[in-house]
């Protein structure tokens, strides 16, 4: 009895085997090459093994917060701008909440409210998110140095690192983030998917 109600299921699968195996091509795309993957790859994890080669300073970043137009977003001081603040004061909200002043970005959900500096868990974080999507209209145009020197003037001026303190892929993951030990890394591997937040 049982052969009996297999033999149909065999046959319909096998059938199904033919069909896909006669489907037509349609000479659409190609299998990506071992080097375009990984040029697509640019996930930085908590330890930040995957950042590259390069430095930058506060003084450096301070030149480049001006001549790249990040103060006609965030303003001149790096707050009352449309969009988030980036230096704040001590009476700053450091974790979620609407700050005074809620500017139109936050309202729009572009970025939960509170300075990066003081909600990233890691520095690398903040090189990350200025490298993928800064300055905006112009994304990915900044060069490694002038992401390092723009992530060093916000972390100086968020009081994290000294002024002369030179960032690269080796100083940069061992700067103290204050919301580090309230945001664990996950367990993360290079090349496998990443939890929601760790971009």
């Amino acid at each position: 009895m049982a052969m009996r109600r297999a033999v149909p299921l065999v046959m319909i699968l096998g059938v199904c085997h033919i069909g896909w195996a006669q489907s037509p091509t349609y000479g659409v795309g190609r299998t990506p090459t071992a080097e375009e993957i990984r040029a697509w790859d640019i996930s930085i994890g908590p330890a930040g093994k995957e950042l590259p080669p390069g430095r930058g300073t506060s003084k450096e970043g301070a030149q480049l917060f001006r001549s790249k137009g990040c103060a006609g977003c965030h303003g001149v001081n790096g707050s009352g701008g449309l969009a988030p603040i980036l230096i704040g004061s001590k009476d700053t909200p450091t974790a979620p909440g609407p700050p005074p002043g809620k500017t139109v970005a936050m309202e729009m959900g572009i970025m939960p409210p509170g300075l990066m500096a003081n909600n990233a868990p890691h520095a690398q974080v903040m090189w990350d998110y200025i490298n993928r999507g800064m300055p905006i209209g112009k994304e990915g145009t900044l060069t490694a140095n002038e992401v390092y020197s723009l992530t060093a003037f916000l972390l100086f001026k968020n009081n994290l690192i000294r002024e002369d303190e030179v960032m690269d892929a080796q100083s940069l993951p061992k700067v103290k983030m204050p919301n580090r030990e309230f945001a664990p890394p996950p367990e993360w591997k290079h090349g496998t998917p990443q939890l929601q937040g760790y971009p």
